[in-house]
């Protein structure tokens, strides 16, 4: 008979909410943040209302030891036992509308799902204005359940309510009070749930996600990472979330995380988090080093408390505002100038791994840091070296700083000094560059550092006295600034030289950086007629 990966399970809706909250269940954002949209949660409450079936829930017993605690300062919580799999959204949505508990959205809001329900027949509704000031309705389910408030004096305020909107029978009180009656009960709503074992890896967990999720949502190791840091270091995830959310906006006061180059997630975060902390970019290597395995492939609780205290002093690095402001300047001294000159963000970030290793490992004095990585960013991004097999480029990138003592650096500069040589060849000037610029791709490595070049130089933008870098200020949000322009313009190729072909026509090399105005003027003349033209004209104007 084949092994069971698993056991069934039947959870009452209270049961599990209590399980929540005394962190039992961990419910983490393992499929992303919560996604549902309010009219979802709306059809979960009516089909549980109306008895109907609303599916499995699938959880992953952590297998931890019994009283095992969060890292951290201070008196933690238990770590959780059970992790929920499938059914986040469900359980998510219970939850939140039940308790009143904010959610947080892909976009890092903070709101609250708000449900109302209309006991003269039994309806469910989203909760808007015009529903606030409608007395047929409860606005906020939520308070059938606000033990503070007590489901009794909920009911006497509704019906007093809709008693002076209009006189209810008796027969019509008692039919409102048993339709709100049976919406309270359904916290003993019976779940089925699937619990899978311990002991199966998370490649199988995630095997058999995918095989039973009708959503086509895929788990990848970051996830798993991210779930586990949420049962044994939640102030740790939370602290990651909480980051990047910061750097979506400017603060008004303050610093903050926000910048003009990226605005990272938390598995991008993480990767960086994981090569300063554990010398490690293949996420699969962190996973079973964060799970405590030991050589014998057993679980170890000291290696797994030892592994996240590794993590824990990594983040506080990452997360460094002065760390992470320090490191943008790399990319300015390389001519990046913002988020659209980034055509790799892996390059970004592991950049950014190996320029906190140089500042927390070798002490590398920050001037010298910031010249050597601005090399190396330079670097990466022109040629890619970030794309494709991602993982094992920078797990070779960090193998390379191990055999270099720690505080040596001069060790640390001389190595990535050497990879830059090594990469960007004379061939590579002479040969694979003219090369890679056959190319009519807008946001092409090659023409962002091209462009980078000019901002280095302090280049004038073309037939103008204002500098490359003043226009491409990301801070400077013109409606309409600097455009490429066609040298050769495109009806002039396509109707007098009789060349068609888009990628010929918007080859890098026929495109140059001009002022709007400049190139609204040109429009489609030839060279020939419009170049001596503007330098007639820009020569008056001075």
């Amino acid at each position: 008979m084949a092994t069971v990966l698993f056991k069934d399970t039947t959870h009452q809706v209270a049961d599990l909410i209590t399980d929540i909250r005394r962190g039992e269940i961990a419910l983490p954002d393992l499929q992303r943040p919560y996604v549902w949209q309010p009219a979802k949660a709306r059809e979960l409450f009516d089909s549980m209302y109306k008895g109907f079936p609303v599916g499995y829930l699938l959880f992953w017993e952590t297998g931890i030891e019994p009283g095992a605690r969060q890292i951290g300062e201070g008196a933690k919580p238990e770590a959780a036992r059970r992790l929920i799999v499938d059914g986040q959204q469900r359980l998510t949505s219970l939850f939140a509308v039940m308790t009143g508990t904010p959610v947080v959205r892909e976009d890092y809001r903070t709101t609250r799902v708000r449900l109302a329900f209309r006991p003269s027949d039994d309806t469910f509704a989203v909760t808007d204005a015009a529903i606030e000031r409608d007395p047929e309705y409860l606005p906020d389910i939520s308070v059938l359940w606000d033990t503070a408030t007590g489901r009794r004096k909920v009911i006497r305020d509704f019906l007093a309510r809709l008693n002076d909107k209009r006189p209810l029978t008796e027969a019509e009180e008692d039919r409102i009070q048993d339709a709100l009656d049976r919406l309270h009960d359904l916290e003993s709503y019976p779940f089925k749930g699937v619990v899978l074992s311990a002991d199966i890896d998370e490649e199988q967990v995630a095997e058999i996600f995918v095989r039973i999720n009708s959503e086509g949502v895929k788990l990848d190791q970051a996830d798993f990472i991210l779930t586990l840091t949420s049962v044994f270091w939640e102030d740790g995830r939370r602290a990651l979330e909480e980051f990047c959310r910061q750097s979506r906006t400017p603060a008004l006061h303050g610093a903050s995380p926000f910048n003009w180059y990226i605005k990272p997630k938390p598995p991008q975060l993480l990767r960086v988090v994981a090569a300063v902390g554990l010398d490690s970019a293949v996420l699969k290597q962190v996973y079973a080093t964060l799970r405590g395995r030991d050589a014998s492939g057993k679980l170890s609780r000291e290696q797994r408390e030892a592994r996240f205290e590794q993590l824990q002093q990594a983040q506080k690095h990452v997360l460094d505002l002065q760390h992470w402001h320090e490191f943008f300047l790399c990319l300015e001294r390389a001519g990046f100038r913002g988020e659209k000159m980034i055509s790799s963000q892996n390059a970004l970030l592991y950049s950014y791994a190996l320029w906190l290793i140089g500042r927390v490992r070798y002490g590398v004095p920050l001037d010298r840091l910031r010249s050597v990585m601005a090399r190396w960013f330079f670097m990466a991004q022109l040629t890619g070296r970030y794309t494709g097999s991602v993982e094992s480029q920078m797990e070779h990138d960090l193998a390379l700083l191990r055999d270099v003592p720690h505080g040596d650096a001069d060790g640390y500069t001389t190595t990535l000094d050497r990879v830059v040589r090594e990469t960007l060849t004379s061939d590579f000037w002479t040969i694979t560059l003219p090369n890679t610029l056959n190319s009519s791709a807008a946001k092409s490595p090659a023409l962002l550092a091209y462009i980078a070049a000019l901002n280095i130089l302090d280049a004038d933008v073309l037939l103008s006295d204002v500098k490359v870098r003043t226009r491409l200020d990301p801070a400077i949000l013109a409606r309409k600034g600097v455009e490429r322009h066609h040298l050769f313009p495109r009806k002039y190729l396509q109707n007098t030289l009789k060349i068609t072909t888009s990628t010929r026509i918007n080859q890098i090399a026929n495109m140059a950086l001009l002022e709007w105005s400049d190139n609204i003027s040109i429009s489609d003349q030839a060279p020939a007629q419009y170049w001596p033209a503007q330098l007639a004209a820009k020569g008056a104007a001075r």
